[in-house]
């Protein structure tokens, strides 16, 4: 077989192009790529990454949301037209999350937010690599079986995996889009979800698992839609009634997601990332190892997202400062084996800097 299937093995030279206006955030990622094995080129604008994409094969994609010459939603399809089984990943800046979820509407297979950790842009590489191949294996297959009932078994799965990324994205704008109205609250889920997938990562789950709670990450709040603005917004204490209303929202968020039935360890997350560990929280009062393994790493990841940015009520602590504060919650509040993990990210946590980063200087 001559196909690009028989030559889509773990040994490939894989092309990645990175495509980003700052000098400083292509110079740092072609280093990294370079060190994990790849061919890297590079275009600081829409036009130059079209003419790449002319050139030559190109498997993987990091694209900026914004470039001086055009923007991810309408650079995205253009490149799958002229690849169309590019493993496109978005990168982009908390405000433009909502951004990058429309891009994975048209096909983009991931985002991340800036900065990235190292080990989390690794693996989520490594990720949409291995769903091109997978792509290219069944498309390959298609066109050998011939079978018009086999084309249109897999025409009925694509169609429902993209419906299925279509609904999980147009959620995640909507949270997007309700954190935005709050300062405090802007990019919160964002972090969230990063932060839980590298605390479930170190745990030693599955990348199903991983993915399956970073999207629980994302959509945690979901629910909230439902809570009046005036009590979302309140900077002040709220009252019990007030704040009996604010607790539905973990029900609200899973009554939301209970059609999207290949969701459902994601919907347990949701519902129960506000259960404490002694079984004084809500909605249901789970206890220890009741409370699903997910719901434990995003309430940890929460506390610890709420120590460390800024708040109304509180100034914001150094992670070292929350982690530590943290541990007097451990037992209570907190799984000791999410904070444990928890812990252990935070300390060695080694983020590429893109925003703000000074170019390197000739000959360092």
């Amino acid at each position: 077989m001559t196909s690009e299937v028989s030559s889509a093995t773990d040994n490939e030279l894989i092309t990645t192009l990175v495509i980003d206006d700052e000098l400083a955030i292509r110079t740092s990622l072609q280093r990294l790529l370079t060190g994990l094995g790849h061919e890297v080129v590079t275009a600081a604008t829409a036009a130059e990454a079209m003419g790449e994409l002319r050139r030559r094969k190109i498997s993987c994609i990091l694209l900026d949301v914004r470039l001086p010459d055009g923007t991810g939603p309408d650079l995205v399809p253009a490149i799958l037209r002229e690849e169309p089984n590019a493993a496109i990943l978005m990168l982009t800046a908390v405000n433009d999350a909502n951004t990058a979820a429309l891009c994975m509407q048209r096909g983009a297979m991931d985002y991340l937010v800036k900065p990235v950790d190292l080990q989390d842009l690794e693996r989520a590489i490594n990720r949409a690599l291995a769903r091109r191949r997978d792509l290219i294996e069944q498309q390959e297959t298609q066109a050998w079986l011939k079978q018009e009932i086999v084309l249109r078994g897999a025409e009925l799965r694509r169609e429902r995996g993209n419906l299925e990324r279509i609904s999980v994205a147009t959620l995640e704008a909507l949270v997007n889009a309700l954190e935005a109205k709050d300062p405090y609250l802007r990019g919160h889920s964002a972090r969230v979800a990063d932060l839980s997938a590298m605390i479930a990562a170190e745990l030693g789950l599955s990348d199903e698992q991983i993915e399956s709670i970073r999207t629980a990450g994302r959509l945690h709040d979901i629910g909230k839609i439902g809570i009046r603005e005036s009590v979302l917004h309140k900077h002040g204490p709220l009252s019990t009634e007030e704040f009996d209303h604010v607790k539905t929202h973990v029900v609200i968020g899973a009554q939301i997601l209970a059609p999207l039935g290949h969701l459902r360890d994601v919907i347990a997350s949701v519902r129960s990332h506000h259960e404490r560990f002694d079984g004084a929280g809500y909605p249901d009062g789970l206890a220890g190892e009741a409370i699903p393994l997910g719901a434990q790493i995003i309430g940890a990841a929460e506390v610890f997202d709420a120590l460390t940015t800024a708040r109304p009520y509180q100034e914001k602590m150094t992670q070292e400062d929350a982690v530590a504060r943290m541990r007097d919650l451990v037992g209570t509040v907190l799984a000791p084996e999410a904070h444990r993990a928890l812990s252990t990210v935070i300390n060695r946590r080694r983020a590429l800097v893109f925003l703000d980063e000074a170019a390197p200087t000739p000959g360092a």
